[in-house]
């Protein structure tokens, strides 16, 4: 493929509205960032599968959004995976983390699936919105733990809007993303439900948003041919990617936060600082932690 087809088959998302009104969509496709998250994480391919799934499901939510408006998707369960985290903003930055990235699953045991990895628990949805001081939230129970499943129960239970979602995340034989990407189709207000009923059947006939990507297919091509007979207007495109606004900067304003007695224990030691969300590390050195003890007992005074 040559450096403008590369170009113009990179990590992007599409939205679209029906020509009357009758539903909206959003497809995107993931497979830069849920390589970056698996590179970045050393991702095992049961958790680069399931992480890959939980982003681009917050993309798709966060395409709703406005500006740096974002959504935080958390499944807690019993599985060897413990617990996944995505985040996704409008503006099309994604990053996420796994509790435990190197779990696996027995794979000879034919009774356990992909849901097996995460097990039974609680899925949170949480929403960060301008104008409101705390974030919406919803949390409902993990149904199958494939994530595709457990999105479509949120959006039926939580947000009482008939919708569509696929999601999938391809892998090589040596665990990297072949190609990932989703779709999700939302029922507007007034429309006619045989419009989702005909949108609902023609999906679980659909191929894999991978197998698509593979042959070829990009984003305007999967959107048409999710929605074929139905006309569809663009309304936005943007780029997607796995970025993470971590920081020193972040960090110490969270020292800062700390107790006294906590701080006191760091005093006189460079401390090393790992982010979650993208596996950064920063050094704080003794000096900055004990001009934030000094700025602390300052404020004590």
């Amino acid at each position: 493929m040559s450096r403008k087809e590369t170009f113009a088959f990179k990590d992007r998302l599409i939205k679209g509205i029906e020509s009357d009104g009758q539903f909206k969509i959003s497809v995107v496709k993931t497979t830069e960032v849920v390589q970056a998250a698996k590179t970045n994480h050393s991702l095992s391919m049961l958790n680069t599968v399931l992480l890959g799934r939980t982003m681009t499901a917050a993309m798709l939510l966060a395409s709703e959004l406005k500006g740096e408006e974002r959504v935080k998707i958390r499944l807690e369960g019993n599985g060897p995976a413990g617990m996944i985290t995505a985040e996704a903003n409008r503006v099309g930055e994604i990053r996420g983390y796994v509790l435990n990235p190197a779990a696996e699953l027995d794979y000879s045991n034919s009774a356990l699936s992909i849901g097996d990895g995460i097990g039974v628990g609680l899925l949170s949805v949480s929403k960060i919105l301008y104008n409101e001081a705390e974030p919406r939230s919803s949390t409902i129970e993990i149904i199958k733990g494939d994530i595709l499943s457990d999105m479509a129960h949120y959006m039926a239970q939580s947000e009482q809007v008939l919708s569509a979602f696929l999601l999938d995340v391809a892998l090589r034989d040596d665990g990297n993303v072949e190609h990932a990407g989703g779709l999700l189709i939302q029922r507007m207000p007034g429309a006619k439900e045989s419009v989702m009923d005909n949108l609902q059947q023609l999906l679980s006939e659909f191929p894999p948003v991978s197998q698509l990507l593979s042959e070829g297919n990009y984003i305007d091509a999967i959107m048409e041919k999710a929605t074929t007979p139905y006309q569809i207007k663009e309304l936005a495109r943007q780029p997607v990617h796995f970025f993470c606004r971590c920081s020193p900067e972040r960090f110490k304003g969270a020292l800062s936060l700390l107790t006294r007695e906590d701080l006191n224990e760091m005093e006189g030691e460079d401390q090393e600082m790992i982010c979650h969300f993208c596996s950064s590390k920063y050094v704080i050195s003794k000096d900055e932690i004990d001009s934030i003890i000094r700025g602390a007992n300052a404020k004590l005074n």
